[in-house]
């Protein structure tokens, strides 16, 4: 029903009434205490309000996998930096020509060295792909997203997981992180399952929250990071047993001293067993489904999240 007249509230107090109401107003709607507190990103962005940005950071994804049925997922990590054949060979032509003009320079040799070995890498770009179609593959077909392939979203073995889900019209998911630097996701992952955090908390979170299999291709910080977490959750029972896989296993034998820790008695020998060493994607996704198929378990409809 129309009003005949305003509500008292739909208009401010009458200039005749407060000569300065204009002022006294533009003050008021300035203020931050006025602001509604889902607009005042100053107030969103206190340390007294961390606790709701936690829970906004992971509750987002969430209901966007819930609304696209992702119900497990087979979480692949690995180097940023590793490109695939033909970018590395290319970055490596490039720095042979700088040595050929400065052949004394301690730091293109050092680069030269480096580029050579990211060539030899760059397998692991091409297994990483192979094993994201693998993933891909699986289940009822690439729309079935019962068992959905994730990564960190990056490039790298990141992008060739990703991009290997693409090739055989699979979605896959990405869960990048926001950074100081500028960070872009790869190309490859499906647009309504790329996610962007704030808290890596809540991201290695994610990563976990649906996992039935880790794979991890070789890597630097932030892949020991993600891999020793999940061993350290399978071992003190925090996380569901799942199989872990490390593909390469010359790059983790030299990198890591596994038995090392055994000996020093930092970890029992029965710890060795929550992960194997694979040299590719065939060999880790046959390990996966042979690790259920042990069990008694399918691997497409048996889980329960917790």
């Amino acid at each position: 029903m129309k009003k005949r007249h305003p509500l008292p509230w739909q208009h401010p107090k009458p200039k005749e009434e407060e000569p300065n109401i204009d002022e006294l107003m533009e003050r008021i709607f300035k203020s931050p205490s006025y602001k509604l507190a889902i607009e005042d990103v100053d107030f969103l962005l206190s340390d007294e309000t961390r606790g709701i940005r936690l829970e906004l950071d992971y509750l987002k994804p969430e209901l966007i996998m819930k609304k696209y049925g992702i119900k497990h997922t087979i979480v692949v990590f690995g180097s940023a930096r590793i490109k695939e054949p033909k970018s590395a060979m290319k970055e490596l032509e490039k720095i042979k020509e700088l040595v050929k003009k400065s052949p004394d320079s301690k730091t293109l040799l050092r680069e030269l060295r480096t580029a050579e070995k990211m060539v030899e890498k760059s397998i692991y770009y091409e297994e990483a792909r192979k094993f994201g179609q693998l993933v891909g593959k699986a289940g009822k077909g690439p729309k079935d997203n019962t068992l959905t392939l994730m990564t960190g979203g990056g490039p790298g073995i990141m992008e060739a997981a990703n991009r290997g889900a693409y090739d055989v019209g699979a979605k896959s998911i990405g869960l990048n992180i926001q950074l100081p630097h500028e960070q872009f996701p790869n190309p490859y992952i499906d647009p309504d399952l790329c996610f962007q955090f704030h808290y890596f908390a809540i991201r290695k979170l994610h990563f976990l929250h649906r996992a039935v299999a880790l794979v991890v291709f070789p890597g630097g910080f932030g892949t020991l990071d993600e891999l020793f977490e999940t061993l350290t959750l399978i071992q003190t029972h925090k996380n569901k047993p799942i199989p872990v896989v490390l593909v390469g296993k010359e790059y983790w034998h030299r990198l890591i001293n596994f038995t090392y820790l055994v000996e020093e008695g930092t970890i029992d020998p029965e710890d060795l067993h929550i992960f194997t060493f694979k040299e590719n994607a065939q060999e880790a996704w046959e390990y996966i489904l042979q690790w259920y198929k042990k069990r008694g378990i399918d691997i497409f409809n048996h889980f329960e999240r917790k």
